[in-house]
């Protein structure tokens, strides 16, 4: 083909010269002429062999097993490969094109060298994603910040790339310019002060198991309250539950202090942990009459017995006083609320009883005395936590009435307007 090439040349130059043409200009013609024939022969060539290589690859494809070659074919892998071998051609050929000018072949292979490390560059970079791609399909892998990994390779086949794109242009030693930009590092290393934070960061995120895609996270400081969606080399994107995303600096994962509810979505239940305002001045001993009372609610019937038996006891041995309730041992409406509670979600199947499960008094405060329930519900999903939560504290307001205690609530306008004489 060279001499086919060769012998075309060189007829097309003593043709022009024939013809009465000036030597100068029949040589540039003659160059613009052959390098166009050249480049059309190249680009159709080109078509045809992308379009075999790329449906073979897909035939390929088809009969494999393994994904990675469907993302190799997705992310135009086959494409670039088949500019190779034109590539490879034209190189071999600008010499015979160009022979009557051999000043511009520098320029030309120059130009020919830039393009040679973008084309590399661009198969790196569709071996990285569909490497990415197929990975995010393995289990093991699923969780792994691996947009992190591959972006900073990029930048890294990136700079490389230019350096040597620059190299090429300006005819400088790859080496002698390589030690140039090492002396800039200082600078290079302020520019990208937060890919490098990030990156960091994330091979700390990924080595300390911090956040995994899939993570119901919450972090106030930016507003996010939602699932991971995406770790990357600079930012860790989260859904949140109203469908808006928040974006949060990766290094921010490791400087700032935020929650993550993996330990809970992986336990055997949710925690619920909530208090009942109790108003202080509605808090009393019982009389025989209030237990005889109580002993109606099923609930906590046997334990007033057992109660009352050993407060008698206790009270007849030591001779105790029982004109005035304050004296010996004596129950209270509170406990007794309490004992309640504590039976009623013992009786919940909702509740997981392998937890822990207790209902406790908090010091009292200027709204009344805390009454927390705290315990976890065996179904983790945030709908179905919120049902079992708010059904527990339905009936827990509903009953305090019974036991003659009172919630406290904050007067009103009206509770204000009612005080008033008419």
């Amino acid at each position: 083909m060279r001499e086919t090439l060769l012998e075309l040349a060189v007829f097309f130059r003593e043709l022009f010269i024939d013809q009465g043409m000036e030597p100068f200009y029949a040589k540039l013609i003659n160059a613009v002429l052959v390098f166009v024939v050249v480049l059309v022969a190249l680009l159709i060539l080109d078509r045809i062999l992308r379009f075999i290589i790329v449906e073979s690859f897909r035939a390929f494809t088809v009969k494999t097993k393994t994904t990675l070659d469907d993302y190799l074919l997705e992310t135009k892998f086959p494409r670039y490969i088949a500019h190779i071998f034109p590539i490879i051609l034209f190189r071999q050929l600008m010499p015979i094109a160009l022979i009557d000018f051999p000043e511009s072949m520098s320029v030309v292979l120059k130009l020919l060298g830039v393009y040679i490390v973008y084309l590399i560059l661009r198969i790196l970079r569709s071996l990285l994603r569909a490497t990415k791609m197929y990975l995010k399909t393995k289990e093991e892998f699923a969780d792994k910040p691996l947009d992190s990994y591959m972006q900073v390779l990029m930048l890294f086949f990136w700079g490389f790339g230019l350096m040597l794109i620059i190299s090429i242009i300006s005819g400088q030693n790859k080496w002698q310019f390589a030690a140039q930009v090492g002396a800039a590092s200082a600078v290079l290393l302020l520019i990208f002060k937060d890919t490098i934070l990030g990156f960091v960061a994330s091979i700390q995120v990924s080595v300390n198991d911090i956040v995994r895609i899939g993570d119901w996270i919450t972090f106030s400081k930016y507003g996010a309250d939602g699932y991971v969606t995406e770790i990357n080399l600079a930012t860790v994107r989260v859904q949140n539950f109203d469908n808006t995303f928040t974006t949060i600096p990766t290094y921010s994962l490791i400087s700032d202090s935020f929650q993550n509810w993996r330990g809970m979505q992986e336990s055997e239940g949710r925690r619920i942990k909530r208090s009942i305002l109790i108003k202080q001045n509605s808090v009393r001993f019982v009389s025989p009459a209030d237990l005889e009372r109580f002993k109606k609610i099923s609930l906590i019937a046997p334990y007033i017995d057992h109660r009352e038996l050993e407060v008698s006891r206790y009270n007849k041995k030591n001779q105790v006083n029982k004109e005035l309730l304050i004296n010996g041992r004596n129950q209270t409406n509170l406990g007794i609320f309490r004992k309640y509670a504590d039976a009623f979600l013992h009786e919940n199947p909702a509740i997981n009883k392998n937890l822990f499960l207790m209902v406790r008094h908090l010091a009292p405060t200027p709204q009344g005395i805390p009454v927390e329930i705290f315990c976890f519900s065996r179904d983790k999903q945030w709908e179905n936590y919120e049902h079992i939560q708010a059904d527990i504290f339905d009936h827990l307001l509903s009953a305090v009435p019974y036991f003659d205690l009172e919630i406290f609530e904050a007067p009103t306008g009206q509770d204000i307007a009612k005080l008033q004489p008419n």
